[in-house]
């Protein structure tokens, strides 16, 4: 695998911004690590009990604010976006050609995940497993799809948000900023129910927009911006009702992540600002030849890694209780909690490494697809495909794809939205095993 990475790095183009690629890499661990840090299940009374370490031990909740960096990997999008979309024009290229080469590279990787958990929440309320344990166990090892979903969504709107760009520059990014502040001040502050859910869309988006501004050159005074967004976001927490995580909290009455609050999007500037501040001595370093190469090697494999990383939690859970709950004993936060996590970090790895060599290649199938020709299809049936796959992403994450009533312990029709979506969409090995399914 490092030799590959080895030869793919070699054939960079010299002008290409690896910064952008070792970013992209970075805050897709850092967002890994969190998870397997916060998930803190513990033995009680003989029992596996689903602690959250965040709401166990408070302090911790300082953590959020260096491991939430969702924020870093919508900036880079807004970059990679910029440069393709861009591309696309000179081009001649179609909406549909650029829109479903994303839409394949990102939901190749899915298709696997969503079958082997459909075909374990099915077999397993046929063999007896207690219905809620395996809603439990779907639901966790499926919570990461939900970001693809917002994802997609802002891909779909890049040539409106990139015009925007082009025509009001750092204007379009205010704009948004303003979106959200109205957002807030109704659902925080004004109790207004439901409209909280609009700033998924302005408040990634504004970091999206960033994203342009990086890969056009525009970002001036990098650290002065962080140090400002940085204050902003003490403010916000101090004197504001914004909980100091940046992710939800079991027992918090206001998540800033889900949906994302003004604090979550002051996180994402002053990450974005201190980042930008460190770019020329990062990219001095991604010269030396082993770093390029292990960015590459991480990227080839990214999404495997963020979709299957919390299979792997589940599977080492899993085998702990079959040993009698062998290492769950020690109190979420002790002392000797803390000093076992190294061990634990090594089995997640372990169980992942395995999972990464066995459905990495439908990411990298995805990848070659979505740089290659593209099926053409109407543009009715792309946006409607893409809704359905969205939607399917976002119910998972948010209900379970495992059902505690009926039959087969399956809410197939939210297993089967994504797999509708990709056969509207029609393109490449999703729209193969979309067909498969759908019959």
């Amino acid at each position: 695998m490092w030799s590959k990475a080895a030869e793919m790095a070699g054939k960079a183009p010299p002008e290409r911004n690896r910064y952008v690629d070792f970013l992209r890499a970075m805050s897709i661990l850092a967002v890994v690590v969190g998870h397997w840090l916060v998930a803190a299940p513990y033995m009680q009374d003989g029992a596996v009990q689903g602690g959250h370490l965040l709401g166990i031990v408070p302090w911790t909740q300082w953590l959020t604010w260096l491991f939430q960096v969702m924020p870093v990997f919508f900036f880079v999008g807004g970059f990679s976006n910029g440069m393709s979309w861009s591309a696309t024009q000179r081009k001649g290229g179609s909406y549909s050609d650029w829109l479903g080469g994303r839409v394949q590279r990102l939901i190749n990787p899915v298709m696997p995940l969503f079958l082997v958990w459909a075909l374990f929440a099915l077999f397993g309320t046929a063999a007896g497993v207690e219905r809620g344990v395996v809603k439990m166990a779907a639901q966790l090892a499926l919570i990461p799809v939900w970001f693809l979903a917002v994802y997609l969504l802002v891909s779909a709107l890049v040539p409106l948000s990139h015009a925007a760009w082009r025509r009001w520059g750092m204007g379009s990014f205010w704009a948004l900023v303003a979106a959200a502040v109205l957002v807030d001040l109704a659902s925080v502050f004004g109790g207004v129910p439901v409209v909280n859910w609009l700033n998924f869309l302005f408040v990634w988006l504004a970091v999206h927009q960033l994203g342009y501004c990086w890969q056009e050159g525009r970002f001036k005074a990098p650290l002065a911006w962080g140090l400002v967004s940085l204050g902003i976001l003490g403010a916000l927490v101090k004197f504001g009702p914004y909980p100091l995580a940046m992710i939800g909290v079991p027992g918090s009455d206001l998540s800033n992540s889900m949906p994302p609050t003004l604090a979550l999007l002051a996180l994402g500037n002053m990450q974005i600002g201190l980042v930008l501040a460190v770019e020329p001595t990062m990219r001095r370093l991604l010269d030396k030849a082993w770093l390029w190469t292990a960015t590459v090697l991480v990227n080839g494999m990214i999404m495997t890694v963020y979709l299957w990383h919390l299979t792997a939690f589940v599977l080492v859970m899993v085998a702990a209780w079959l040993m009698g709950g062998t290492g769950l004993h020690a109190a979420p936060g002790s002392g000797a909690w803390w000093l076992a996590r190294p061990v634990w970090f090594a089995l997640y790895i372990g169980a992942l490494l395995p999972l990464i060599a066995v459905f990495s290649p439908f990411e990298r199938m995805g990848s070659a697809a979505g740089k290659g020709e593209v099926r053409q299809v109407p543009h009715w049936r792309l946006l409607l495909g893409l809704a359905l796959i969205c939607l399917g992403l976002t119910l998972t994450a948010a209900i379970s794809i495992a059902s505690p009533e009926g039959v087969t312990g399956l809410r197939v029709w939210v297993v089967a939205l994504p797999f509708i979506g990709a056969a509207l969409v029609g393109f490449g090995p999703a729209y193969t095993l979309a067909r498969r399914f759908a019959r």
